[in-house]
């Protein structure tokens, strides 16, 4: 269990559009000393999870189907948008398995990284009304997938079991990702498009214990630095993946989040009907749209003293706000 101050964040909910700053920020608070992000952002030391190297291994299973000769499963097409948008409940039920084994810092050994990432992929479909896909080939084919993607899943699992710390004690864990809608879409965005479909499927434990860090840019700016960030050589990237136009005008030409704090029960705070009950997670939003991050993507050694501070005093209003109905949790 965490093991918190009582005046520090246990989960932060780090939600935007795509190259929004997200990664960003994360890059930030893991070089920024721990005693001045308690002191100013309520951040104890953080513990990351996002759902992005998910998205990504998705495409790589689909990538090394066609080089088979196998129908592609999560994807048309290295540029498209997923077959099935209810795979933004799978990722998530992915994270609220990294959630809990990281808490309890569950061991984890298989013999193959990659069939144990295929049969996660199925374990969390199933618990979002899916098909178990993998599972549904033929074993012949679903080794021969698993054998190409060993690597890459080996890597998945290294990065998930560095965040394991010795202790919990002042400790935040930090929760990346991203959801939208179709670019012309009415609000409230329809299931199983946006954040008020995907967060329910987030676990009480995190639920409870969370706030929400919504960083705020229009779909316009948002596909912007989309463009001006993608390195192609390294799709896999947290700091340099891109998103293609398609992807970008389909899932994330529509963001709803401000909409639920809108029309949330309780202000500053977004509603969430889950689990038979009625949640109300505090939020706070951070206005990127005179882009305050970029700077925090290049090496720590580059970042400007004044950029730094600049970016404390923002932030500090927003994380003061989210404090104000988190202390109460």
């Amino acid at each position: 269990m965490l093991n918190n101050d009582k005046n520090l964040f246990d989960i932060v909910l780090l939600f935007a559009l795509p190259a929004s700053g997200k990664s960003e920020i994360r890059h930030f608070l893991a070089n920024i000393e721990p005693e001045r992000l308690q002191k100013e952002f309520h951040f104890g030391e953080t513990l990351q999870l996002d759902d992005f190297p998910y998205v990504h291994f998705m495409r790589r299973i689909d990538q090394e189907c066609e080089k088979i000769g196998q129908p592609r499963i999560f994807f048309p097409s290295n540029d498209a948008p997923m077959y099935n948008a209810r795979d933004y409940a799978t990722l998530f039920m992915l994270l609220n398995e990294d959630y809990h084994d990281l808490i309890n810092r569950v061991k984890i050994k298989p013999d193959s990284a990659a069939l144990w990432m295929f049969d996660r992929f199925d374990s969390a479909s199933l618990k979002v009304d899916m098909l178990p896909r993998l599972g549904l080939l033929k074993q012949k084919i679903r080794n021969e997938l698993a054998q190409s993607l060993e690597k890459e899943a080996r890597e998945l699992l290294k990065n998930k079991l560095a965040e394991y710390p010795e202790n919990f004690y002042n400790k935040t864990i930090i929760i990346e990702a991203a959801r939208g809608g179709k670019d012309g879409s009415t609000l409230p965005l329809q299931d199983p498009e946006g954040y008020q479909f995907s967060l329910r499927y987030l676990c009480p434990e995190i639920i409870e214990k969370a706030c929400i860090l919504y960083i705020d840019v229009t779909p316009e700016e948002s596909r912007r630095k989309n463009e001006e960030r993608t390195d192609p050589n390294n799709p896999g990237s947290i700091l340099n993946h891109g998103v293609s136009l398609e992807v970008m005008l389909n899932d994330y030409g529509i963001c709803d989040m401000k909409y639920l704090i809108e029309n949330s029960e309780v202000k500053d705070t977004v509603t969430v009907k889950a689990h038979g009950k009625i949640y109300h997670i505090p939020i706070g939003v951070f206005d990127n749209n005179d882009d305050k991050t970029t700077h925090f993507r290049q090496d720590y050694s580059s970042w400007q003293l004044e950029k730094i501070d600049e970016f404390f005093t923002v932030v500090k209003k927003v994380t003061d706000t989210m404090f104000e109905n988190y202390k109460n949790k």
